[in-house]
């Protein structure tokens, strides 16, 4: 069901009343993402395609790197935004890079437990004595990984841990190499549109964690709060909507524009987008109770501590040293 908790008709009716800025009025901004052009970006290119960062008086430049790039370059101001997994944003604060997360925009992850139906999986119990593949040591996936054993009285000692690449994680599960991948959830629609019936245990269902966040640095957050308020304000229009909406029209816009590579794909995406992150990750009770984007402090400190608990970051710090808990607070 589609849900929304911001006064939506207000913003709706004020587009088509508002007089675009022009070009020469727009303040130049540049966002780097995690990762590469996904149309699962899809908020962000729908907010610039249809001007509502120019509406903002923002002209907004995408580029994409890996996370700990991103964060430097956000710290040290070569860029103004960034948007990467809100792991790494805890690692980078821990290791004193002044970045903010002014947007709680993914109110979930999206790390899972994959599996084929007919292994006999169902809980992390069942994984004990399976073989279980994980990207890497210090990957998020491999703390949610303990933890779920932890809490049903195992430990990691009890599954055959192995590292696959991220490339061949999921082939490795697909050709039976082994019995499980902690990855993104996103794959299991994939898995099944290949026809592969497969099950999936959702790591926040054991440990709260967050995916991509809005970021800025300390220095751009104090000394240009109007352009984040309205990059802020920007983005919660593109996911209203999209909410709002038709998901496969600004699926098939952001292929089109922005993510050429996944043409032919747009079906499976649109129920992606539909599925998981309209019903789970851009909102949730606490968007629901507040607004979109809010950062409930509660469930990001339990992310910082247990990362603390498992050696991921040296020390631990308070969450609202990081965290923005209401981005509407921000002007």
């Amino acid at each position: 069901m589609k849900r929304l908790t911001l006064l939506a008709t207000a913003s709706v009716l004020a587009l088509g009343l508002a007089a675009p800025a022009s070009a020469q009025d727009l303040a130049p901004v540049t966002i780097q993402i995690d990762g590469a052009a996904v149309p699962y970006y899809l908020p962000l290119f729908v907010a610039d395609h249809y001007g509502y960062f120019a509406e903002e008086g923002l002209d907004v430049d995408f580029l994409y790197a890996n996370a700990a790039d991103i964060l430097t370059n956000v710290a040290v101001g070569n860029v103004q935004f960034g948007f990467p997994n809100g792991d790494a944003v805890i690692a980078a604060r821990a290791n004193d890079l002044p970045v903010k997360i002014i947007h709680t925009t993914y109110q979930n992850g999206i790390g899972a437990v994959l599996f084929k139906t007919e292994s006999g999986i169902e809980t992390p119990a069942d994984l004990a004595g399976k073989t279980v593949a994980v990207t890497s040591y210090g990957s998020p996936n491999y703390i949610q990984l303990q933890v779920m054993m932890a809490q049903e009285g195992l430990s990691i000692n009890d599954v055959n841990v192995e590292i696959v690449g991220t490339g061949a994680i999921v082939e490795a599960l697909s050709s039976d190499q082994v019995d499980a991948i902690v990855f993104s959830m996103l794959r299991y629609y994939n898995l099944q549109a290949d026809g592969i019936d497969v099950g999936m245990i959702r790591s926040d269902d054991y440990l709260p964690s967050k995916g991509n966040v809005l970021v800025t640095s300390e220095s751009f957050l104090e000394n240009s709060s109007a352009e984040v308020a309205g990059f802020i304000a920007a983005l919660n229009k593109g996911i209203e909507h999209i909410v709002e909406g038709d998901v496969r029209t600004e699926v098939d816009m952001a292929v089109a524009e922005y993510t050429p590579t996944f043409a032919g794909q747009e079906e499976i995406v649109t129920e992606i987008i539909s599925e998981v992150f309209v019903e789970t990750l851009w909102q949730s009770e606490d968007t629901e109770a507040h607004e979109l984007g809010y950062g409930n402090l509660e469930s990001w400190q339990t992310t910082i501590d247990t990362a603390v608990e498992y050696e991921v970051i040296p020390e631990g710090f308070e969450a609202g040293d990081l965290v923005v808990e209401s981005p509407s607070s921000i002007q």
